[in-house]
C-alpha cells in the first residue's frame, strides 16, 4: 500500500509515544489532553509530568475534552516561515483558551477576512487530515 506524502511540511512530534493518545484522538475526530490525578490540573501539550505539582507519568491521564473554547491571542501570518505555505497567506495563527482550561495553539480558519478574528473570539475545534498518518486540529468560529 503507497502511502500519500503531505504536500506541506507537518508538525510532527519529537516523542511519538508520550503524544501517541493525542493524534489517536485527533483522528477519530476528538480532543484529548491530559490531566493530573494528583492535583487535578488539565494541561496541554503532552508531558512527561505535571507542570503544576511534578508528579510522574503514572498520575497522568488522557481526558477528552469539549473542543469548545475562544481566541486567546492570535496574528494574522502575511509572510510564511516556509515557502510551502506561501499560498495559503494571509492565515491566522492563534493561541486557543479551552473552555477546560488549557490553551492549544492552531490556525483559526472559515473566516471571509481574517480581520474578523479577534481575542475572546468563540471557536471549536474542527479536524484537517494532513496525511494518513496526522490530523491536524484546528479552530473555527462557533
Amino acid at each position: 500500500m503507497t502511502t500519500q506524502q503531505p504536500k506541506k511540511p507537518l508538525p510532527l512530534p519529537m516523542n511519538k509515544t508520550l503524544t501517541e493518545p493525542f493524534w489517536a484522538a485527533t483522528k477519530r475526530k476528538e480532543l484529548m489532553v491530559q490531566r493530573c490525578k494528583n492535583c487535578d490540573h488539565t494541561f496541554f501539550y503532552p508531558r512527561e509530568a505535571c507542570p503544576r505539582c511534578l508528579a510522574g507519568q503514572a498520575q497522568l491521564e488522557w481526558v477528552k475534552v469539549s473542543g469548545n473554547g475562544r481566541v486567546y491571542t492570535y496574528t494574522i501570518v502575511h509572510q510564511p516561515a516556509n515557502p510551502a505555505f506561501l499560498n495559503d497567506v494571509p492565515y491566522i495563527f492563534g493561541i486557543i483558551q479551552l473552555d477546560e482550561g488549557p490553551r492549544i495553539p492552531g490556525n483559526v480558519i472559515g473566516l471571509k477576512d481574517p480581520h474578523e478574528c479577534h481575542v475572546d473570539m468563540r471557536v471549536k475545534a474542527v479536524f484537517e487530515e494532513a496525511s494518513p498518518d496526522y490530523t491536524l486540529v484546528k479552530w473555527q468560529k462557533a
